[in-house]
């Protein structure tokens, strides 16, 4: 792994991806800062960290044959990469939420930003960012449901041996996904999935509450819910929210 360590920085996320638009970038090239000024999120949203305090990183990732068909099996990977390391440090009730959030008692602690490089219907690359609150233990009042490891472990935790394991990780889930193994993270994603087969309140984008009960995920990402008359709906990332 080739590592490249910034201090402050706009996103960890577009320098990598800018530095692979002008240089051939060797595998599992690493970038990793201090502090992100622009950090980002799914679909446009920011990324709150204190600076010195958390784990921000991009790994670049190189493809021999992915089709854009199964990237969403690349997202169960990815996820399932950061619970796993996460779950080694003893961290409580952990789960994924869907998409990619992971959660620790219920809080986020960790996400996930993957963007894909995509050629004739195959990623050719992706850049894998994420974010995991590590030592900070103030966040913006605006920010309710958020922790971090010190927080829930109540000592500081390295943040080097950290990114050491999550790129171990990593490497072992883009492994069985380039052997065809898309069934076997399927299946421990949907494990390990916040409030599956638990009923609940939901709101879609008009803002209607309605009930219902995660059942699935599909192949190309989309929540399955089951509503209160046993029909199946399929929503697509901020097309609904937990009420």
């Amino acid at each position: 792994m080739k590592l490249i360590k910034l201090n402050a920085i706009d996103s960890t996320n577009s320098f990598l991806k800018d530095l692979a638009q002008n240089t051939i970038l060797e595998n599992k090239t690493v970038v990793t800062a201090t502090e992100q000024l622009k950090g980002r999120g799914q679909m446009g949203t920011e990324w709150s960290s204190e600076a010195n305090k958390n784990l921000l990183c991009s790994v670049f990732f190189r493809f021999n044959k992915l089709a854009i068909s199964h990237q969403f099996y690349l997202n169960f990977g990815v996820a399932l990469a950061v619970f796993d390391t996460l779950k080694k440090y003893d961290l409580p009730k952990l789960a994924i939420k869907w998409p990619n959030d992971i959660l620790s008692e219920k809080s986020k602690i960790s996400g996930i930003l993957v963007e894909n490089v995509i050629t004739n219907r195959q990623i050719q690359s992706s850049i894998i960012g994420i974010g995991v609150n590590v030592n900070q233990e103030k966040f913006p009042a605006n920010l309710l449901q958020v922790t971090s490891m010190k927080r829930q472990l109540e000592k500081d935790v390295s943040i080097d041996q950290l990114l050491v394991d999550l790129v171990a990780e990593l490497s072992k889930n883009i492994e069985l996904l380039e052997k065809g193994a898309y069934k076997t993270l399927e299946k421990r994603y949907l494990e390990v999935l916040y409030k599956k087969n638990t009923p609940m309140m939901f709101r879609n984008r008009q803002s209607t509450l309605f009930m219902g009960m995660i059942i699935g995920v599909t192949s190309y990402g989309k929540l399955q819910i089951q509503l209160d008359d046993d029909t199946i709906k399929e929503f697509g990332i901020k097309e609904v929210s937990f009420a």
